[in-house]
């Protein structure tokens, strides 16, 4: 019993993190006005969440040494809930941005803590199952339930409605992980605070976190204000790693003694190109269907609500065979990067035109793929880690994910601004006067609008700006287009340097010592 409610805990806690994670990209739409903020004050919300969440992730493991880890998970999950229900009851932009770094910093400490608890409480041979019902809370949610869950609170009801949701789940986990004494304490090697190394991450991640996320809106390094940040964070960084170096693996924030253990250099290698790909294809997915198909945000959240049971369903697959059949789960690896290709080059033959059923066999094996690729990764990764140390790995493996979401996300709007003005060039140079098609075209919508009632003088201009918007339409679907094949050419071209990776780990750990004894 002990054990279900700390799965069941765990789950229901990760589900609310994935939910807070999530809740500004459906929200976007009508939070600013009820906050009375501009789009650039209202996406400080995002980057507030996001560093922080970044810092607790190597901050979570030094909580847990002084407060356990059945502590940390509790209070952290209950902190998050009363931080999302506080959010709703005000509109000052200073006290929500001090809120969104609150989730942020809570949401890293119970998914660290609570996946450390599951990795440490459970024996080796029960950690596909675990971690496959861990997945589903912090991976399939935010992949496919809470698009189409918010999408329809926001189209139904508000985007207070999403915090709210967010209280009651969170709730909820925090009264059965009460219920829970699992009888075992989590072991973490023990160390000193590092304020200095703590001082110079968070201001990388505060300044990596607000380029990725904002760089594209000013035009990345052509704003000086941007140049700056980067300079920050580079020398940041720079001192971080000098830090580092210079003092015992002990002593510091970050214990890189995780990277002697072969299968996590790998998995965290494999988790940033995945996180890259991942976020990227959740922006993309999303956004195409609402700026080129035209569906609300409920539709768009339908659209991926069906590879739930794909992504589930591979999941609970992938466990079954490592733990009756003792597959190796880097087996997985390659069959999931490959079936996530194949998702991308189906989706770059979309158009304009596309509905439902032309999108869903790819959205289906996308579903799958996520399901192989997460468990096998957290497998490779976690698994093999020194009891002392696995909180610490932990946090460095969602840390790298994170990074690689981030950067996805920002080069895949960047690309999609870029191909989308391109686009519209080419095809406004072959929308001149005189041209056949183009004077046919503006007939048929000049003669529909008058039909329906319009004056001529009226339908002519009305034609001419629809013509506009279908061409806007056309580059834009023409660029989603090239954006999902890109990140098909993406895992083809790291393949070849993954592999290269795994080649040199094998090779030059073992000389090192290995870090799983």
């Amino acid at each position: 019993m002990p054990a279900i409610l700390l799965v069941t805990g765990v789950v229901l806690s990760a589900f609310t993190e994935a939910l807070a994670a999530t809740v500004l990209s459906f929200a976007r739409f009508d939070m600013p006005g009820d906050i009375h903020a501009s789009p650039d004050e209202f996406s400080l919300l995002d980057v507030s969440y996001a560093a922080a969440k970044l810092v607790a992730f190597l901050l979570a493991p030094w909580l847990m040494q002084r407060l356990s880890a059945q502590t940390c998970l509790r209070a952290a999950t209950g902190v998050l809930a009363l931080a999302c229900g506080l959010s709703t009851l005000t509109s000052d932009l200073d006290l929500l941005l001090a809120l969104r770094a609150i989730q942020g910093v809570a949401g890293a400490v119970l998914l660290v803590s609570g996946q450390t608890m599951l990795l440490q409480s459970f024996p080796r041979s029960s950690q596909p199952v675990i971690q496959a019902l861990f997945a589903l809370g912090a991976v399939v949610a935010p992949a496919t339930l809470t698009p189409s869950m918010q999408g329809w609170l926001v189209d139904t009801l508000s985007w207070s409605w999403i915090f709210l949701l967010m209280v009651i789940i969170g709730s909820i986990a925090t009264v059965l992980l009460a219920l829970t004494d699992f009888g075992r304490e989590t072991e973490i090697c023990k160390s000193r605070f590092d304020w200095v190394g703590l001082c110079l991450f968070t201001t990388a991640a505060f300044c990596l976190t607000y380029v990725l996320s904002r760089g594209n809106r000013w035009d990345w390094l052509e704003e000086p204000f941007i140049a700056a940040l980067v300079a920050l964070g580079g020398t940041a960084f720079v001192l971080l790693a000098i830090h580092h170096f210079r003092s015992s693996s002990s002593d510091t924030l970050m214990n890189l003694s995780v990277f002697r253990n072969q299968g996590f250099a790998f998995g965290f290698a494999v988790s940033f190109a995945a996180g890259f790909a991942l976020s990227g294809s959740s922006y993309l997915i999303p956004s195409f269907a609402i700026s080129v198909l035209g569906m609300t945000a409920t539709d768009a959240g339908l659209l991926l609500l069906p590879s739930a049971v794909m992504f589930a369903s591979s999941l609970l697959l992938m466990a079954f065979l490592i733990r009756r059949f003792g597959v190796s789960p880097f087996v997985f690896v390659p069959i999931g990067i490959l079936t996530f290709m194949l998702t991308m080059w189906m989706l770059s033959g979309s158009s304009g035109e596309s509905g439902f059923p032309d999108m869903m066999p790819a959205i289906l094996l996308r579903g799958m793929a996520l399901g192989f690729l997460f468990l096998a990764i957290t497998l490779i990764t976690l698994v093999g880690l020194p009891r002392s140390t696995v909180a610490h790995g932990i946090g460095l493996f969602n840390a790298g994910r994170q990074t690689g979401g981030l950067a996805g996300v920002a080069f895949m709007q960047t690309l999609i601004e870029n191909q989308t003005a391109l686009n519209k060039s080419v095809l406004l140079a072959h929308i001149v006067p005189g041209r056949v098609a183009v004077s046919d075209h503006l007939a048929m919508l000049t003669k529909l609008l008058i039909a329906r009632g319009m004056e001529v003088g009226a339908a002519t201009r009305a034609a001419m700006q629809m013509m506009g918007r279908e061409i806007g339409v056309q580059a834009a679907a023409i660029a989603y287009d090239r954006a999902f094949f890109t990140i098909a050419v993406f895992f083809l071209a790291a393949a070849p340097v993954l592999i290269t990776t795994r080649i040199v780990i094998s090779k030059v750990i073992p000389k090192l010592g290995s870090g799983s004894d």
